[in-house]
């Protein structure tokens, strides 16, 4: 028994270290990682681990080789983002692996990167044909950067010279029926505002999951359970959908028939 209170405040305290140190290290740490990241990230997770469960070892000693860890990552973290070539040698740089619709298979082999990545990539990036990528650039964390030419680039409405009006960003109002104070204040809007615009629309305030509203002041409302009302699903088993009709399959021929 006093071994489980012992795993008990060890994981505790090792879960309260992480989650001070992760701070620390900022969001970078969490983000898409380069390959470095992901082993300092392993690494840091493999002490924590050995901190909680391996009884045999003592704690401060342990704790005191995580925070080298973190202080480590930290340290090579700054000095990262003030010298570039420094930069480029720990964390590593875009790799060309295509240029003008031509495969370059020496790079993607100095980067043991194979077709079968790279055609998965192109799909996630919605290109399906190589002739049409400009450039496409294996980033150093692994995700692949691509620029399409320009012919095989859809139209936008500033190539057709159309007018657009300014989106900008919603703002949220109510968030699990409550209202997000801050923005009301920010956009000038009152509560008493919001309150009525929701009995406008014969809604209550705890009935509301989400709202938001945007740079054309249109409000948008999402309730609790707002599916409960719409008829349940219908059995289908026995038609089929062919072309635009549905057709509802024949009556087995019965005995009495």
């Amino acid at each position: 028994m006093s071994q489980v209170v012992i795993v008990v405040f060890r994981g505790f305290f090792s879960f309260l270290s992480l989650l001070v140190l992760t701070h620390l290290m900022g969001k970078k740490q969490v983000s898409q990682l380069t390959f470095f990241e992901y082993v300092t990230g392993i690494t840091i997770g493999s002490i924590a681990s050995s901190l909680t469960v391996d009884l045999d070892l003592q704690l401060i000693p342990v704790w005191t080789g995580l925070l080298v860890w973190t202080l480590g990552t930290i340290v090579i973290g700054m000095v990262t983002t003030h010298s570039r070539p420094l930069a480029k040698l720990i964390e590593g740089e875009p790799t060309i692996v295509i240029q003008n619709g031509q495969i370059l298979e020496k790079n993607m082999q100095q980067m043991n990167y194979t077709v079968d990545d790279l055609m998965m990539q192109l799909r996630q990036a919605k290109v399906f044909n190589i002739a049409d990528v400009e450039f496409a650039l294996l980033e150093p964390n692994g995700m692949l950067s691509v620029l399409v030419k320009s012919q095989s680039q859809p139209l936008t409405p500033r190539d057709l010279h159309i007018p657009t009006a300014y989106e900008g960003l919603s703002a949220e109002l109510i968030v699990d029926g409550k209202i997000v104070e801050p923005n009301l204040s920010q956009l000038n809007l009152s509560r008493e505002w919001l309150l009525g615009e929701l009995a406008k629309r014969n809604h209550r305030l705890e009935d509301v999951y989400y709202a938001e509203i945007d740079t054309q002041g249109n409000l948008y409302i999402d309730l609790r359970d707002d599916l409960d009302g719409l008829p349940q699903e219908q059995d289908i088993s026995e038609t089929k959908v062919t072309g635009q009709e549905t057709i509802k399959e024949p009556p087995e021929k019965g005995a009495g028939s």
